[in-house]
């Protein structure tokens, strides 16, 4: 089947204002500014506040400005509000450390913006006089500790406002500017351009299906890129199927480590990878799917909106695969998912909490410092974790163990857990750069890089025909549908018993915990919704306990079961099969491609690094 461009648009909204009238207002989304400056567009929490936003990630320097052009109705004075937020106000009452001003025309107005409040809301900025009909508007930050822009409001009518969130706002920002709809058809979907959604579409791709890949952000990799900074793990080439993860070994970057320096990741190299498959691979980097038709089990389309532009695509296949990591597209298509642990009588796994909970694995903001040629100073940040002598980190950089939110939702609260772990960096920064008697080998560290993009581990798992367990993995329960093999231990986290002294409930340290097993071969079945008859899935949200996924979530893994799901792909293009079909019919073709692979032929195994794997009975890794 061949790709399929619709020559039509169509229109999502209509205009506010009645035929023939236009609003004397104005409002300006933030993320579609002209100049970014030193701003950076953060569309990780679109679901829970509504908009991508601008944020001023500076480290503690103020960023350089963001500034766009915009023409208002007519000329005179308006009113001037900014939808922001004072994101340390779940900690303290203090005046926070995102405060920015707005300037319209060179005029800077008046008031300080981010600092206050305790929520997403509309604040004044001031009143200004235009003479024309252009004007530029530019942000100012202040301090270069996050403050965050959504959009910008101009009107003539002083305390006349759009609705501070929810539907509501949703609804005023499709009337006030209105999105055309470009639809484009494909033979398959992937929506997550992490690891496990780059070997999925690239694995359809070369099989002749086509195929369109959606990724949230403009850099490809998810936690493997130079934005979150999680190196790769787990084998390669493991039995069964010895050729799956080839692939990984054409854009792998070639070194390990948590937390290093940006070019360690080969962003480039991911790219040109994808981009290599451009006869059947179509790349959406900066869309969002926000919204999916679904219809009696069966998805119909996903709409994806850039997070610049604010540009909708929407995307008709017959086939999707959620590599989203949070289950986006199935929880949106109403797919069945857990969250949290299980407990022990669910599935009978001996290491099973007795009561289910929410706990899950939480999500890391990594950083490091570096060493200057002189003192270097670092302002003051205090804003309601209290570091001490007793208590603070004694370190020059954070990884993995810099984990928070085990026991909030890593959907609906990932702002405040993002802001969490922003939060304990800084605070602790500060203290030992300012407050620590005795800080020999600190003084001349710069705070050279922290994470604004969290690395997630956990949050929903999609569930499928089968759902991988303790027992699969420890009594190495054989299935027809073998497939990819993880390799590494049941790694599961939790909440550092030491850092639950000083902070209990609100740890921000972690521990691992590792259960030994044998290399396994999980079934296919995993793979694909039990409920959603047309979605795959690859990554951390496929169908496995809170235990299982102890196991498959490291980033090799990911990769050879998106491997799998684009093989599989393939076939239900081929036959015009739903992905039960290929395990019900298709399952004989599905192991001959399985044992090709999808990678290149005769590569040498570069991925040779954190490779994991404590076995009871060591099994010698094919080399």
């Amino acid at each position: 089947m061949k790709r399929i461009f619709f020559a039509f648009v169509a229109l999502l909204a209509l205009a506010s204002c009645s035929a023939g009238s236009k609003s004397p207002n104005v409002l300006i989304e933030a993320e579609n500014f002209d100049n970014k400056g030193g701003w950076s567009v953060d569309q990780q929490f679109t679901f829970e506040m509504g908009s991508p936003y601008l944020i001023a990630h500076g480290m503690g320097k103020p960023v350089a400005d963001a500034s766009t052009n915009v023409s208002v109705p007519s000329a005179g004075t308006y009113h001037v509000y900014a939808r922001t937020y004072n994101w340390t106000s779940p900690w303290t009452d203090k005046t926070g450390p995102g405060g920015f001003t707005i300037s319209v025309n060179g005029t800077k107005l008046p008031q300080t913006l981010g600092n206050e409040g305790n929520s997403w809301m509309w604040q004044y900025a001031g009143e200004v006089t235009l003479d024309k009909t252009k004007a530029e508007v530019a942000l100012h930050d202040l301090m270069g500790f996050d403050g965050r822009c959504d959009a910008i409001w101009l009107t003539p009518n002083k305390g006349e406002l759009p609705p501070v969130g929810g539907e509501e706002l949703a609804a005023f920002r499709e009337k006030q500017n209105p999105k055309k709809v470009r639809v484009v058809k494909y033979d398959f979907v992937v929506v997550g351009g992490g690891v496990a959604g780059i070997c999925a579409s690239v694995a359809a791709a070369r099989m002749g299906t086509d195929v369109a890949l959606i990724n949230d952000r403009p850099i490809w990799g998810g936690c493997n890129s130079s934005e979150t900074r999680v190196h790769l793990g787990g084998h390669i080439e493991m039995e069964p199927y010895t050729n799956l993860g080839n692939m990984i070994k054409e854009f792998g970057p070639l070194n390990g480590g948590n937390a290093k320096p940006a070019e360690n990741y080969e962003d480039d190299k991911k790219r040109a990878f994808l981009e290599a498959e451009k006869e059947h691979l179509d790349l959406y980097p900066s869309y969002r799917v926000d919204k999916v038709d679904c219809k009696n089990g069966k998805i119909k389309a996903v709409y994806a909106t850039h997070i610049e532009t604010g540009e909708i695509v929407k995307f008709v296949a017959p086939i999707f695969s959620d590599c989203t990591g949070d289950g986006t597209v199935g929880y949106l298509a109403g797919a069945d998912y857990h969250m949290g642990r299980e407990g022990r009588a669910e599935f009978n796994e001996p290491s099973a909490p007795e009561q289910g909970d929410k706990m899950t694995m939480g999500s890391s903001v990594q950083w490091y410092s570096l060493e200057a040629d002189a003192p270097v100073e670092f302002p003051v940040f205090e804003y309601g974790l209290n570091f001490t002598e007793e208590n603070y980190q004694r370190v020059k950089m954070g990884e993995w163990t810099w984990e928070t939110g085990m026991n909030r939702n890593q959907c609906d609260e990932f702002e405040r857990i993002r802001d969490y772990g922003l939060m304990v960096v800084y605070s602790n920064w500060s203290f030992i750069k300012n407050r620590l008697e005795k800080n020999e080998g600190f003084r001349n560290r710069d705070l050279a890089w922290v994470a604004y993009i969290a690395g997630k581990r956990e949050s929903r798992r999609l569930m499928g025909d089968h759902v991988l367990t303790e027992n699969d993995l420890v009594n190495e329960v054989k299935y027809p549908d073998a497939s990819f093999t993880t390799t590494w231990s049941i790694d599961l986290h939790y909440p550092d018993p030491k850092n639950s002294v000083h902070f209990p409930g609100n740890e921000f340290k972690s521990i691992c915990v590792h259960g030994k097993t044998n290399p396994y071969a999980v079934p296919y079945r995993c793979l694909y919704s039990r409920n959603i008859e047309n979605l795959f899935m690859a990554g951390r949200n496929i169908s496995v306990s809170h235990i299982g996924l102890g196991t498959v979530r490291v980033m090799r893994t990911t990769g050879m079961m998106g491997e799998v799901v684009g093989l599989a792909a393939s076939l239900c293009d081929e036959h015009d099969v739903l992905p039960r079909g290929v395990y019900t019919s298709h399952l004989e073709e599905l192991k001959a491609l399985m044992e090709k692979g999808a990678g290149k032929q005769g590569l040498k195994n570069n991925q040779l690094y954190n490779l994991g794997g404590r076995w009871p009975t060591y099994k010698k890794p094919n080399k």
